[in-house]
């Protein structure tokens, strides 16, 4: 046995496997903290002298647990752990991805206190210094509906949601919930609509009101809650319906055009490129951007608008 630990670090580990393990065998325990069972014992009683109340179920499928419902006081986090949490704070903070901000603020004053003088003074420098570019949420969301979606997809429950869609017309849906997801500066919940039958997105603040039911369901396999809203944002019906061969393989295309601005489909050809636009001079520069050749198969106005690009280009390179 390893002599390196001094015996209150074992201790500690083994309340920290405890925390996170749930139920586990004494020999899980034993082989993880590299101690035999009769010093395991031993630590186990100074954990409840703590006053930390741990529960033995014998047999089989025994082990330890600490008791259902019992809080531990603050752990102390190393500067790894430390300045994770302090930058996620930050992120979330930044982006308003909460309507929370209270709750965030106090999260970060509890870290601060339980934190060394040295490490608190490092996170304090760096939450001060460090400005992350990143897209706010057009309006946070509310935690409490957040945290109701949030159970409902953890244990496949039915949703009944009044929603109301952007053209301000409320109406009554109940929605088998895949996921959660943050994108293109909105919270997204993603699911099976049965009214429309057929899977659906539902940005978070236009939901008026959600009860949680008691049927439950299953997630089609390999769903990616991510991919299907990169996919269902570009081809939301806009203005302009855009459709562009582009002269190269699938991999150099992804490389250089994202999921959120087109939907890529490859054919013998090359790959097709589908876009909806509301501003097809946009467009048109990130189609000059590109380093491989291109067809416009539509719209017209697309081609004007390219070359007005290239006139101003040409025009910047001459003398």
């Amino acid at each position: 046995m390893s002599q390196s630990y001094h015996p209150t670090t074992r201790v500690l580990a083994l309340l920290e496997l405890l925390q996170n393990q749930g139920q586990i065998s004494g020999a899980d325990l034993a082989q993880k903290l590299d101690i035999d069972r009769r010093s395991l014992r031993r630590y186990i009683v100074t954990l409840e002298e703590m006053g930390i109340p741990i529960m033995t179920a014998r047999g089989r499928h025994g082990g330890y647990s600490i008791m259902p419902g019992f809080k531990l006081p603050p752990m102390m986090f190393n500067e790894e752990e430390g300045f994770a949490i302090s930058i996620a704070l930050s992120v979330a903070r930044q982006m308003k991805l909460l309507d929370a901000a209270s709750s965030i603020e106090s999260a970060q004053a509890k870290l601060q206190r339980i934190l060394p003088d040295k490490l608190r003074q490092r996170l304090k420098a760096a939450d001060a210094a460090i400005e992350l570019n990143l897209q706010s949420a057009a309006v946070p969301a509310d935690k409490e509906i957040l945290a109701m979606l949030s159970h409902a997809v953890a244990h496949k429950q039915a949703m009944h949601l009044r929603y109301r869609g952007a053209n301000d017309v409320e109406s009554e849906r109940m929605v088998d919930g895949y996921g959660l997801a943050f994108h293109a500066a909105c919270w997204y919940f993603v699911g099976f609509c049965h009214l429309r039958r057929d899977i659906r997105s539902f940005r978070l603040d236009r939901v008026i009101h959600a009860d949680l039911q008691a049927r439950h369901f299953d997630v089609p396999a390999n769903f990616s809650v991510i991919t299907y809203l990169r996919s269902a944002v570009a081809t939301i019906p806009r203005a302009y319906s855009v459709e562009v061969l582009l002269k190269t393989d699938m991999q150099r295309a992804r490389r250089h055009l994202s999921d959120s601005i087109a939907v890529l489909e490859q054919t013998t050809e090359g790959v097709l490129l589908y876009n909806q636009s509301e501003d097809l001079t946009w467009f048109a520069r990130q189609l000059a951007a590109l380093p491989f050749d291109f067809e416009i198969r539509k719209p017209a106005q697309l081609h004007i608008e390219l070359k007005e690009v290239a006139n101003r280009l040409l025009q910047n390179c001459l003398p």
